[in-house]
């Protein structure tokens, strides 16, 4: 785990992108306790809507789930409980993600999680040309071009963002 100070590309995420070919800038920023993506757009001078959250999630066997959302929406969970076809999604606690993801809360990347999970994005996310997400530690984001999500991470587009 040291080793992701070295350099800030080295994080399970970055390698899983270079090892899939995937193309993407980084941006880093002083990552700010409960800043969220308000804090890093600010930083960095996006929209907050380009800056997409990591969100780890449990459905009613808490079996886990990652919801990539716009950073300036909620996920409704009864709309996404209902898309993918479970009783209820709710948020994992922190130390329940960290478990599942191998990151950091604050620091979730969908790439080189530990564990395999199902990922569902926001279907108006890949209609962006370019969202900044986690790249895998606090205060560095990657910026990817959406449409590579699918084949990249096999996420499944839902429609269950709340209305802004």
């Amino acid at each position: 785990m040291a080793k992701k100070n070295h350099h800030v590309s080295e994080t399970p995420a970055t390698q899983f992108l270079r090892r899939a070919g995937i193309e993407f800038s980084e941006h880093v920023y002083d990552y700010v306790d409960h800043g969220g993506t308000a804090e890093s757009a600010r930083q960095l001078g996006v929209p907050e809507h380009e800056v997409v959250k990591t969100l780890v999630m449990q459905d009613e066997r808490t079996q886990p789930l990652v919801v990539l959302m716009h950073g300036d929406r909620q996920v409704s969970t009864k709309n996404l409980a209902r898309e993918i076809g479970v009783k209820s999604v709710e948020p994992c606690k922190p130390d329940v993600a960290q478990r599942h993801s191998g990151y950091l809360v604050g620091g979730t990347s969908p790439f080189g999680t530990k564990k395999a999970m199902p990922v569902y994005v926001e279907a108006s996310v890949l209609e962006l040309p370019r969202i900044l997400i986690n790249g895998g530690r606090r205060g560095f984001l990657v910026g990817i071009d959406p449409r590579v999500l699918p084949q990249a991470v096999g996420a499944q587009a839902v429609n269950c963002a709340l209305a802004a």
